[in-house]
């Protein structure tokens, strides 16, 4: 729906990867055990930019944030189809929404959901392609998250797209390629009893993509598609996985082979 004064915005959310209307969609990762020697700057600066427009999004009046979700910032597929058809302009109509998304939560779990993944698993990967490299991969992967999104959701739905998770999907993707069998400190959720267990990360991020896929076809069902970006996530996880595995393949290949003496 498209925004009008006096109602409020429906907004889509590239959700938390565990936040699901507000329950434990799969399992919660404290830690991995994986120690990063880096200093993990973009994680952190990335975790702090989200922090800060959060913050900055609670400043403002309700009806005020939802007109600017709606007219500027949030990924709306309108527009975008708009855009293709040469009835809105490229900057304001994708440009500025496709990055600006990235950084917009809906609320205190779904931030907090993303920036737990991003900080557990963010580090590594960082620590692997190095910095600058690390943030234009996060970049892209949420690029191709909204892109999977507006391909295989309505092309004409007005409901805007926002959070960061098509991005740390990404990095998830990353993370299965480079490190299936560390081990992950999980908190698993079953009914009102609490476990902490050790699991290997291609079960924790494995099944993790697998509900998203057979939640994105459940969602292909539906007029709406409920709230959830299911395919932003599908869409980031799978370049993640795509860029790691190539850019893994290159270092490979670029390293010296040792004589033997």
């Amino acid at each position: 729906m498209r925004a009008c004064i006096g109602k409020p915005v429906r907004v889509k959310r590239e959700v938390a990867p565990f936040d699901h209307t507000g329950t434990a969609e799969v399992m919660i990762p404290l830690k991995d055990e994986n120690p990063s020697r880096r200093f993990p700057v973009i994680t952190y600066a990335l975790i702090g930019v989200n922090i800060a427009v959060f913050c900055f999004e609670l400043s403002i009046p309700q009806q005020q944030l939802q007109n600017a979700l709606q007219q500027h910032y949030g990924m709306v597929p309108a527009h975008v189809t708009e855009v293709l058809q040469g009835e809105r302009g490229m900057l304001s109509g994708l440009i500025i929404p496709l990055f600006a998304s990235m950084f917009i939560h809906g609320g205190f779990l779904h931030l907090g959901g993303n920036m737990l993944f991003l900080h557990v698993f963010g580090d590594n990967v960082e620590a692997k392609f190095r910095h600058g490299r690390f943030l234009v991969f996060y970049l892209v992967c949420g690029v191709a998250g909204s892109c999977v999104h507006y391909i295989l959701a309505s092309a004409d739905s007005t409901v805007p797209t926002i959070g960061a998770s098509g991005a740390i999907a990404g990095v998830l993707g990353a993370y299965i390629v480079m490190w299936p069998k560390v081990r992950v400190i999980t908190v698993i959720p079953i009914f009102y009893f609490i476990r902490i267990v050790p699991l290997p990360a291609f079960v924790v991020l494995g099944l993790w993509f697998v509900l998203q896929l057979v939640n994105g076809a459940g969602s292909l069902q539906t007029e709406t598609g409920g709230g959830v970006a299911y395919w932003a996530h599908v869409g980031g996880f799978a370049t993640g996985t795509l860029l790691a595995f190539l850019i893994s393949l290159g270092s490979g290949k670029r390293e010296p082979r040792r004589r033997k003496r």
